[in-house]
């Protein structure tokens, strides 16, 4: 079976740079990594972007937003142009395909029947890129699966069950990817595989901590640490939580605009951290593929794994352990970059990407439109 050589480049919620991975798979059972690299956006683009996305709140908001929209894509498509130049002159890879996730910039596709919109919106021109970089762009990966009934995401767990296969994890397995947003790939012992959104991330943290202080994120949960949980004001936001948090263990896709940070003001940087970090982990807990597939194989990997004060909650809530991904030999901050490398693959053989039981799709299906260089 043929292999290609992939590179992926995936840009997440905490719109801090993009993650650029190279991989040579077979877009099914094997792969091998060449090289992952970090490109740090600059302030003004990290500026212009959070700011964009505080702005738009809805799909007139992206109408109204259309210019700057144009202009900040330009600007990251640019980016992302130079990032591959450098990753390729770096490796000296020869890359068959770019797998281009883009910039999220809107996302409200959730499976509730009351959501008619069903609205991905990626940032990234895949035309311009493929011009800059004289190669094969795949991108927008998740509108295919929005056509087919699907929520877009997650679309990681078809690589998670390659990292599966290849490391021989024995199932029951579940890999909780702590981004902006949490989500969750379970695999049983039949080896099907379920996956949801479970809820905020990184995301109301760093939005608190961006907000009232000149950090852009609370390194390894120190602030948080150093503050008190207020229970009450806790107690009460848990007992106001959107629908959109209970329901399937599939089928389930968030945004960070599923969730405001409106509560904990008033308090604290030290507190409001504290307070929020177990707001996070409580809704993370109660995800029902915990119970459905057991806390005796929880592999955690996305820079939340980073935060030390919400694993330390989320582990005395499971009284278990968990394991880190980095522990296989797998660098924890790459897992999403490389997967979009494979599902270039995958897109580009016509293979499936997205399942009933992981985003709500109607059938297997593909995605990703793809430009020949």
């Amino acid at each position: 079976m043929k292999s290609y050589c992939s590179l992926g480049l995936m840009s997440g919620t905490s719109m801090d740079g993009v993650d650029a991975s190279i991989i040579q798979s077979d877009g099914e059972t094997k792969y091998k990594v060449i090289i992952d690299k970090y490109f740090e956006y600059s302030q003004g683009i990290y500026k212009d972007l959070t700011k964009l996305r505080d702005k738009i709140k809805s799909s007139k908001d992206l109408k109204k937003s259309s210019k700057e929209l144009k202009n900040i894509e330009r600007e990251i498509t640019l980016f992302h142009a130079k990032a591959v130049n450098e990753i390729l002159k770096e490796s000296k890879a020869n890359i068959d395909l770019i797998g281009f996730h883009g910039q999220t910039i809107y996302h409200n596709a959730h499976f509730l029947l009351s959501n008619k919109e069903k609205i991905s919106k990626q940032l990234g021109d895949g035309k311009l890129l493929s011009k800059l970089t004289k190669k094969t762009v795949v991108f927008n990966f998740r509108q295919n699966d929005l056509k087919n009934g699907g929520a877009g995401a997650p679309l990681a767990p078809i690589f998670h069950m390659l990292i599966k296969n290849k490391y021989k994890l024995k199932p029951p397995l579940i890999i909780l990817n702590i981004g902006g947003i949490t989500n969750i790939t379970g695999i049983d012992s039949q080896n099907n595989m379920y996956s949801c959104d479970a809820g905020p991330g990184n995301c109301l943290i760093d939005q608190w901590i961006r907000m009232n202080s000149k950090m852009k994120y609370d390194k390894d949960g120190k602030i948080a640490m150093s503050g008190e949980i207020n229970k009450k004001i806790l107690k009460k936001a848990l007992e106001k939580l959107s629908v959109k948090t209970k329901g399937k263990y599939f089928n389930r896709s968030l945004d960070v605009k599923d969730f405001d940070i409106s509560f904990v003001k008033g308090l604290s940087l030290e507190d409001g951290a504290a307070t929020l970090t177990e707001y996070t982990s409580k809704i993370i807990e109660d995800v029902e593929l915990f119970s459905l597939l057991g806390l005796n194989n929880v592999i955690i990997s996305g820079g939340g794994r980073k935060n030390k004060f919400l694993i330390k909650r989320i582990e005395e809530k499971f009284s278990n352990k968990l394991k880190l991904i980095d522990d296989l030999g797998i660098n924890g901050d790459f897992v999403e970059s490389q997967a979009f490398a494979y599902l270039a693959i995958r897109s580009y053989l016509k293979l499936p990407i997205s399942f009933p039981t992981t985003t709500g799709v109607s059938k297997p299906c593909t995605g990703g439109i793809i430009l020949k260089s």
